[in-house]
């Protein structure tokens, strides 16, 4: 019986992406059924909103779904479709592998995976301005919210992580030097937790901006990174820039009930319908949900394909250096499979 997905396009070159990311997991036997979904600025014609009842009530249903990038349209209520995504679902986990595909840059060998609170911190959104005298917004203030519910489950999956994918390490990043409530949890329940894994996960902890500066001189030195919400925003980008960039950088947004795959790049309206786009970020964001289904080797096979074309340099589209088109370059990967 085929596995379900609610599948969302997005916007921009999402349908694009989309349509030959699906074609390469059909290409390798993946037994999967799409629901397809609107989501974003391409749903508000159809819809009147960017995220339609319907296709929250179909990820609610299936549980997991591979969505494309989605653009916010400015003035309809959300900060970002992505974060209401993720609040909607309690999707408190999010997974950004980074790993070396394209040879010859700055770093050879790259393998890290940043787990990143996705719920609290400063971007839980408890802001506000404060008025003094007549300027109703002479100061403003954000609250860092961190809760050790939060951080004990954001910690027991980077640990759980660690072990399911035979990796050797953990490293929490932190600023709890300066922020020693709010980071001081965080880093005081790592260290506790560390305890019941030991001899299993090495453990260790960094401060955030040493961290940062490590793995841009020695990126080999980590394995897996766990951080809160802000701190993990930002250094996900900047393990992707080790590795060529958010044009090869996949995610994943996990929580208890749901699961929600994609690419993290935005939607690039400038070369929409010019079917040039990269789509590998989105085929491994998808090879990310086929390992969450059960469905390793299909997931394995796409990546292996996937390393090949790059390798060769077959079919690259423009960003990667090449002259390929999108459906070009899903076709050299169908090729190999």
């Amino acid at each position: 019986m085929p596995q379900i997905v609610t599948l969302i396009p997005g916007d921009g070159i999402g349908p694009d992406i989309t349509q030959a990311v699906v074609r390469v997991i059909e290409a390798s036997g993946a037994d999967i059924q799409w629901d397809r979904r609107d989501a974003g600025v391409s749903a508000i014609e159809k819809h009147t909103t960017p995220i339609p009842q319907e296709t929250l009530d179909s990820i609610r249903t299936n549980r997991v779904a591979l969505k494309g990038p989605l653009t916010t349209p400015v003035g309809v209520g959300f900060r970002s479709i992505n974060v209401a995504l993720r609040k909607e679902f309690d999707l408190y986990s999010n997974v950004r592998p980074a790993y070396t595909i394209v040879r010859g840059g700055r770093y050879e060998g790259v393998d890290i995976v940043l787990i990143r609170e996705n719920t609290e911190g400063l971007y839980s959104g408890v802001e506000h301005y404060v008025g003094i005298g007549g300027d109703p917004r002479a100061a403003a203030e954000s609250v860092m919210l961190v809760t050790r519910f939060g951080v004990e489950r954001i910690l027991r999956y980077a640990f759980e992580y660690a072990l399911k994918n035979g990796r050797k390490k953990v490293t929490l990043a932190h600023k709890a030097n300066i922020l020693k409530y709010t980071q001081g949890l965080f880093l005081d329940v790592g260290r506790e937790m560390a305890k019941e894994y030991e001899g299993r996960v090495q453990f260790e902890d960094r401060i955030i901006d040493a961290a940062a500066m490590m793995l841009v001189m020695d990126p080999g030195q980590f394995d897996v990174i766990v951080c809160e919400n802000m701190f993990g925003d930002i250094l996900s980008d900047l393990i992707a820039g080790l590795v060529g960039g958010l044009g090869m950088a996949p995610g994943a947004n996990i929580g208890k009930d749901a699961a929600i795959f994609e690419a993290v790049h935005g939607s690039a309206p400038d070369i929409a319908g010019k079917g040039i786009a990269n789509p590998l970020a989105l085929l491994l964001a998808a090879a990310m949900m086929l390992d969450h289904l059960d469905m390793r080797d299909e997931a394995a096979r796409i990546r292996k394909a996937l390393v090949a074309v790059v390798v060769e340099g077959d079919s690259l589209t423009p960003d990667l250096g090449g002259t390929g088109t999108t459906d070009s370059l899903a076709d050299a990967i169908i090729k190999r499979l």
